[in-house]
């Protein structure tokens, strides 16, 4: 079995290290778009996001307090659903969600490098493998050096935010940006598939608290820590986002900020710093990036092991070892190395243009939408099975998450790439089912 080795300071960093990593940097202008250029109702987007994730939290964190064996979401859905659909569920991220997240947060943290170091062409996609390879051995020879990691990373990648943030404020309320910004009459307005969409954009950005549980098993005292852990991240992140984007608007105008696109983030460092500034702000996003990208790399890596502890999946017998020395699951992370690599050469073909028509797979919404479908699940069943609660927290709270994640799954569908999008995920999803054991 993996030691209990991770405390409460660790599992904290690690919700708020995870879901802060690229998104909130190279999401917002998607938002702001989504939501036709209008502040209010990207506002209003980034809050809607946000309920799911608080409130899927709060319901997550009570399973946590009663489930708890090798995988938290797997658990908590064995038990309240069915082990067969639990299963299904740990196959899925370990084929598809893990991997390819990692694959998109290692080229976003290798793209920020190039542009700090003013490189361009391949020297990107060599030095995403070399980020990935350098987090792997990080994770490999020493879990414990991986936890310290993901707090320094948590740290250094809350300075720009909270900077921005409170700066931009000032300078908004001060110049008046902030107000015009705030009361601009758009010329178009955001129907209810662009804010689905705008939901679905910060859906990304507030993704990952649920890979805090996959460690439940190794957290100290993990019914009292992970609980708090995942509320208190929540929360946090989601006041974080808030006034950051609200210092971004403080600063730069919404067209503007349209205009520039993933580089807005740089252009408000540099109206406040100068440029030497924006160069260390981008250095912050880089660590942030990899922050996230050892969490991603944390969780993918026991993904087939939890489904070798339950004697599922690929070889069970095979993915279950774990190395004496390091206490890691290594054939599981292995594994799961070469997911990620495959997926990173999924985005390699999209940015070359080599899938048929132009074709582009957005691995990095890809997965989300289906996920989201899978907590609905949860949910519901969650409501009917948790006698015992008061009304509040079996009804009112999961119901509250339900409505933030039908929300986010209705953006998945308003895709033109609806049929592509989640025809890969379902497909991925069921085929797990030729690897199920009847026991």
């Amino acid at each position: 079995m993996l030691e209990k080795k991770y405390g409460l300071w660790t599992t904290i960093a690690m919700v708020i290290g995870i879901v802060i990593g690229s998104g909130v940097f190279f999401k917002a202008d998607n938002v702001l778009e989504a939501s036709g250029g209008s502040v209010k109702i990207a506002l209003l987007a980034w809050l809607t996001g946000a309920i799911s994730m608080i409130f899927g939290a709060l319901v997550f964190a009570e399973c946590s307090n009663r489930f708890e064996k090798s995988n938290g979401i797997v658990d908590y859905a064995e038990s309240i659903i069915s082990e067969k659909f639990a299963y299904l569920i740990g196959w899925f991220n370990a084929i598809i969600y893990y991997p390819a997240l990692a694959a998109v947060l290692a080229w976003v943290a290798a793209n920020y490098t190039c542009i700090l170091l003013n490189k361009k062409g391949d020297f990107l996609w060599i030095l995403a493998i070399i980020y990935i390879l350098g987090i792997y051995l990080i994770n490999y020879l020493s879990p414990i050096l991986s936890g310290k990691f993901q707090i320094f990373s948590t740290v250094i990648k809350l300075i720009p935010l909270i900077l921005i943030a409170f700066l931009g404020l000032l300078k908004g309320m001060t110049s008046g940006v902030l107000v015009n910004n705030f009361y601009e009459v758009t010329k178009k307005l955001a129907t209810g598939n662009n804010f689905a969409a705008a939901v679905l954009s910060t859906a990304f950005a507030y993704e990952g608290w649920i890979i805090a549980t996959t460690i439940n098993s190794e957290i100290k005292d993990s019914k009292k820590t992970l609980p708090k852990a995942l509320v208190l991240g929540s929360l946090s992140v989601v006041i974080i986002y808030i006034l950051y984007f609200l210092g971004i608007v403080g600063i730069i105008p919404t067209q503007t900020i349209l205009k520039q696109g993933d580089t807005a983030v740089s252009l408000a460092a540099s109206t406040i710093f100068g440029n030497f500034g924006a160069s260390l702000l981008t250095a912050f996003i880089v660590i942030s990036c990899l922050g996230t990208l050892n969490g991603l790399i944390l969780g993918g890596s026991r993904g087939f092991y939890s489904l070798a502890m339950r004697g599922q999946g690929l070889k069970p017998n095979f993915f279950s070892k774990i190395h004496k020395k390091t206490n890691m699951p290594t054939n599981s992370a292995m594994a799961n190395l070469f997911l990620v690599f495959v997926f990173l050469l999924v985005w390699y073909m999209n940015f070359q243009g080599l899938f048929p028509n132009k074709l582009f797979i957005d691995i990095s919404e890809l997965p989300i939408a289906l996920i989201y479908g899978i907590y609905i699940i949860i949910y519901i069943k969650y409501m009917f099975v948790m006698k015992d609660l008061s009304i509040t927290k079996r009804f009112v709270i999961p119901f509250l998450a339900f409505i933030g994640a039908i929300i986010v799954v209705y953006g998945g569908l308003s895709k033109p790439s609806v049929i592509i999008d989640f025809g890969i995920s379902i497909f991925i999803f069921l085929s797990g089912l030729l690897f199920y054991k009847k026991n």
